[in-house]
């Protein structure tokens, strides 16, 4: 009789345990909610330079690689399809539509090693940093092979730094 009492007391304490996780969860969406949803890629876009089955792994606030956005189907990680055209990035990731990340919003592309509960060999992941409205994000993809041609297509979508001494936004005269 008392296994039985033990057991339902664990199964009890397992559910309250999983209630609240998905309260959290649920909680850090509202949270979110000022996040806008990323674009929807068209049907039309322009050849790939590079297309890569790789691992959606996650999105965060730039330069917080511990705080996820899980709104807008950028809360799972899971296998995706890379490609970058002339328009940005396209990122399917298994059972979300796909979305684009418009080459102009496309901030910086770094190699990192971690991300949120994810760690890999030095440089094993790809980080690209956009602005998803006025958000500026970091998602992080992984590759079985290597990343070197998805990093080779983005890196021509990153803006140019300014000249050193000149404020940003401003052009330098010849």
């Amino acid at each position: 009789m008392t296994y039985w009492l033990i057991g339902a007391a664990v199964l009890v304490l397992l559910g309250l345990l999983m209630a609240a996780m998905v309260r959290a969860w649920r909680a850090r969406g509202r949270r979110q909610s000022e996040v806008p949803a990323p674009e929807r890629a068209p049907g039309d876009l322009g050849p790939a330079s590079v297309e890569r089955d790789g691992f959606y792994v996650a999105t965060t606030r730039a330069g917080d690689p511990l705080d996820r956005i899980v709104v807008h189907g950028l809360g799972f990680r899971g296998r995706a399809v890379v490609s970058v055209h002339p328009e940005g990035v396209r990122l399917a990731i298994a059972g979300e539509p796909p979305v684009l990340i418009r080459a102009s919003s496309v901030r910086a592309v770094e190699r990192a090693t971690w991300a949120i509960d994810r760690v890999v060999e030095t440089d094993g992941l790809v980080a690209v940093t956009w602005s998803l409205g006025d958000t500026v994000v970091d998602t992080y993809l992984r590759f079985a092979d290597d990343p070197r041609p998805v990093v080779d297509a983005l890196r021509p979508l990153v803006p140019p730094a300014p000249a050193a001494g000149t404020p940003t936004g401003e052009k330098t005269i010849d």
